[in-house]
């Protein structure tokens, strides 16, 4: 087994598993919370580890930009920073970089980008970034890859593939020189919406050789069934005890789909972001609570829900405090969907854990009522 992960239960191709951090144990599957800046958005770090969370994803492209990554490590690492003593993940910038087409310049050594917050000139290299997550102090770091819109040609995905199969190696050889070890380091599958080219970039990168395997650059704008298909034929290809984390997804019918496929680790905005646009989640589907129908009705905005809003507050409250734009009203949409996600993860792992995984999965979808929205791909940093 991994240092980093054990496998406790299997049931079909769906995983319940355990990472090991530095700063504590974290039951698999989970959902990540995005504190993009080193903050879940309008929650306090008690009110995250109360939700159950056990590892939040910040942003080393945002926070190397603001405050500074040699700020938080004088001041005792982003842990200490941002008062959370439960595990972080970084990922590698490349992303936020990348999304910045109009302001920035690719190069095989690294990409130059003028910051968002003041103008100024910056390089992100492989090294660079592990350099800067590596004082950040997160426990799972990542390397710095290239990720693309879809649709794209084959030709330009596979030479974007080929550079950051490139760049992962030299993120690898400056992993080994910087950290102590107690940061594990995560490889990324790319390969778009091609299914030869994700095959090879899974070999490859797992070729490499890491402490864990990211599946990067979908729900990019390819459709759901082709998201589908790519997930499962990569887990096929990574090791069996390491962990799998498919980033940016977090739509409660794709965390399920996501399992499904023997994925391990996620990540989405749609819990805090959803939540500041009138959005909670509930087991029969999204519920929108800026709609009319919601002023005079006195029920929670889910019955059984152990949040504070919902122990309470009733729907026909927040919805006043929505529109009335009261602070309160993100706060308590936000803590609520929190719990929400937490329990489906929680719920999964017990599933897998009984061997009823499949059961679980058909109850889930006889019930939730699948939203058409589409999921935006920001990183929770705007307001």
């Amino acid at each position: 087994m991994s240092a980093l992960f054990r496998l406790l239960a299997v049931d079909g191709v769906a995983r319940r598993g355990r990472l090991e951090t530095a700063h504590g144990p974290v039951e698999t599957p989970v959902f990540m919370p995005v504190g993009t800046q080193g903050t879940v958005k309008s929650l306090t770090p008690d009110d995250v580890r109360e939700a159950g969370a056990e590892l939040v994803l910040a942003n080393t492209y945002h926070l190397m930009l603001r405050p500074g990554h040699e700020l938080v490590r004088e001041l005792g690492g982003l842990h200490r920073f941002m008062g959370w003593d439960r595990a972080v993940l970084t990922d590698s910038g490349g992303f936020q970089v990348f999304s910045l087409s109009k302001i920035r310049t690719l190069r095989e050594d690294g990409v130059t980008f003028r910051s968002p917050v003041d103008g100024a000139a910056h390089f992100l290299s492989p090294e660079r970034s592990i350099e800067v997550q590596v004082k950040l102090g997160a426990d799972i770091i990542h390397v710095l890859d290239e990720c693309l819109a879809h649709p794209v040609t084959h030709a330009e995905t596979e030479r974007s593939m080929e550079m950051t199969l490139r760049w992962a190696q030299r993120s690898k050889a400056a992993h080994v020189t910087t950290t102590d070890g107690r940061q594990k380091l995560f490889g990324i599958v790319q390969g778009g919406a091609y299914e030869d080219l994700r095959i090879r970039s899974a070999r490859e990168t797992v070729a490499v050789g890491f402490d864990g395997y990211a599946v990067g650059g979908m729900a990019v704008g390819e459709p759901k069934p082709v998201m589908y298909d790519l997930t499962a034929r990569v887990t096929e290809l990574l090791p069996r005890d390491q962990p799998r984390y498919l980033m940016g997804i977090g739509k409660p019918e794709d965390l399920v789909e996501g399992v499904a496929r023997g994925i391990d680790m996620f990540d989405c905005v749609l819990p805090t972001r959803n939540a500041r646009n009138g959005q909670c989640f509930t087991a029969d589907g999204p519920l929108v609570l800026k709609q009319a129908r919601y002023t005079r009705d006195p029920a929670p905005i889910e019955e059984g829900c152990p949040c504070y809003g919902c122990r309470r507050f009733s729907r026909a409250y927040l919805r006043h405090l929505f529109m009335a734009r009261e602070l309160l009203a993100y706060r308590l949409m936000t803590l609520h969907n929190l719990h929400f996600f937490m329990g489906l993860m929680g719920a999964m792992r017990e599933a897998i854990a009984a061997a009823r995984f499949e059961a679980f999965k058909a109850r889930f979808f006889r019930r939730y009522a699948v939203s058409s929205e589409p999921v935006s791909l920001d990183d929770d940093g705007g307001p």
